[in-house]
């Protein structure tokens, strides 16, 4: 029996647990060495690490990609993109999805993992086409979430709905680490009974049931399950890679794995981690067991970044309060799955409502974009007297939103200019306006300064 492993340390064990702010130059070395120990795919790019390198880590993100494949030469390497809002907080125009796509690919990407937050297959449709035309192995996503709603029936007719557009596998996203080992045992077995792809297992520790839900996952058929190395795994990260391979092997599986290798990139992050719980980067907190996440659904990047802005504010006292209105809001807003962008939104909304002391006093644009319809079809029924309060008479838009968006690379690339030197840096700067727009400034500040003391020694 074969199952492989997704390695997660370098997008999204790190996202969970530090909030995306490991720099390249942290995992450098370690590369070529992750490259031979026999992953099914290294997860590198997407999520939050697009916004992370320009914002905090001074770094072009498509280099760092660029870079990452130079080292990786024989596995797959794996990005997260959220269908129409590509790496950002937003929907975008089709042309700049497909740009984005096209060049994720060149960069280097192998296997790109397309989901759309509330489910809304409209919102990947463009996204999938063009990574087919790319050659890009494209695993459509399903958000897995509980909620009145929410039913085995759903989910296994979302699969259907992914195969049938052409995804090459089906991943079960639950972000939260809130699918417990019997609800995955059941739907990664009605999924096999019901799709030909394969199917891969994505969860988080956060609640403490990551390792026996991926275990279950396995014994249903899984073919794809992600973990993490073992110092940058638990908490709100994801199962240990070791630990899963000790097991799964000796129940017979065959992971591919090599052990040497693993003790060897285990070993070179354990640094990594120390620097980052020494530096306040990396808060204890996330690395503990907390099953109310059953009930307030938090996804681990959400939690990180959650407890980051509280206690910039200096209000982490208040971290109990803001989780417990978290499910409120996802009630209000028709039960979205937490995951990004939504699961930002709600996080938002609820830390304003609590710090605020009245419900929606202060109303995000986010939450009134999601409100009029731009980010798609909320799962469920809103609370029309929130929608009524936010968008007064308007009507929310029905349609796909992206038909209302007109094409934006020239209109980009005619705003940004000359600070823009590549197709690579209009599509940042589309994704990023703001933050690409400083990001290349800075850049050319310091390449002017080199310039200067270059020709100050000569």
């Amino acid at each position: 029996m074969k199952i492989r492993i997704t390695e997660t340390v370098l997008r999204d064990a790190q996202q969970s647990l530090m909030a995306t702010r490991m720099p390249l130059e942290d995992f450098l070395p370690i590369l070529e060495t992750m490259d031979k120990a026999g992953y099914y795919s290294m997860e590198c790019w997407g999520g939050a690490t697009f916004d992370s390198c320009l914002r905090y880590l001074n770094e072009d993100p498509w280099e760092r990609l660029r870079t990452i494949r130079k080292h990786v030469k024989n596995t797959k390497l794996q990005m997260l993109l959220r269908g129409q809002n590509l790496l950002g907080y937003k929907h975008y125009p089709d042309d700049i999805v497909r740009a984005f796509v096209r060049k994720s690919v060149a960069c280097g990407i192998d296997i790109i993992r397309i989901f759309d937050a509330l489910n809304d297959l409209r919102n990947i449709e463009v996204a999938v086409d063009e990574a087919l035309k790319c050659g890009a192995h494209v695993s459509g996503t399903l958000c897995y979430t509980t909620s009145p709603i929410h039913n085995l029936e759903m989910f296994v007719d979302l699969g259907r709905q992914l195969e049938k557009m052409g995804c090459h596998s089906v991943c079960i996203k639950d972000m939260a680490g809130i699918m417990s080992p019997q609800a995955c045992y059941d739907l990664v077995k009605a999924l096999k009974a019901n799709i030909s792809i394969p199917v891969v297992v994505h969860t988080h520790c956060t609640t403490g049931m990551g390792p026996m839900t991926v275990l279950k996952a396995a014994e249903a058929g899984a073919d794809v399950i992600d973990c993490a190395i073992a110092c940058f795994s638990g908490g709100t990260s994801q199962p240990p890679t070791e630990t899963m391979h000790y097991v799964l092997s000796e129940m017979g599986y065959d992971t591919g794995l090599d052990t040497h290798a693993l003790k060897e990139i285990n070993d070179f992050f354990k640094p990594v981690r120390a620097k980052a719980i020494d530096s306040g980067l990396l808060n204890p907190i996330v690395l503990g067991t907390d099953p109310d996440a059953l009930t307030y659904q938090v996804p681990g990047g959400m939690l990180s970044n959650l407890v980051a802005q509280l206690t910039a504010q200096k209000k982490l006292d208040r971290f109990q309060e803001v989780l417990e209105e978290v499910p409120r809001v996802r009630e209000d807003l028709g039960y979205p799955p937490l995951v990004t962008p939504s699961s930002q939104m709600v996080g938002v909304q609820a830390t304003n409502n609590v710090l605020a002391g009245e419900r929606y006093k202060m109303v995000s644009k986010e939450i009134k974009a999601y409100l009029h319809g731009e980010y798609g079809r909320a799962p469920g029924q809103v609370n029309e007297a929130l929608r009524k309060q936010v968008l007064g008479d308007e009507q929310p838009v029905t349609c796909r939103y992206a038909d209302l968006l007109e094409p934006g690379y020239e209109k980009f690339k005619n705003e940004i200019g000359d600070l823009a030197r590549t197709e690579e840096d209009v599509l940042s700067y589309a994704a990023f306006p703001q933050v690409a727009e400083a990001f290349f400034t800075r850049r050319k500040e310091q390449e002017e300064r080199r310039v200067k003391y270059t020709m100050e020694e000569l």
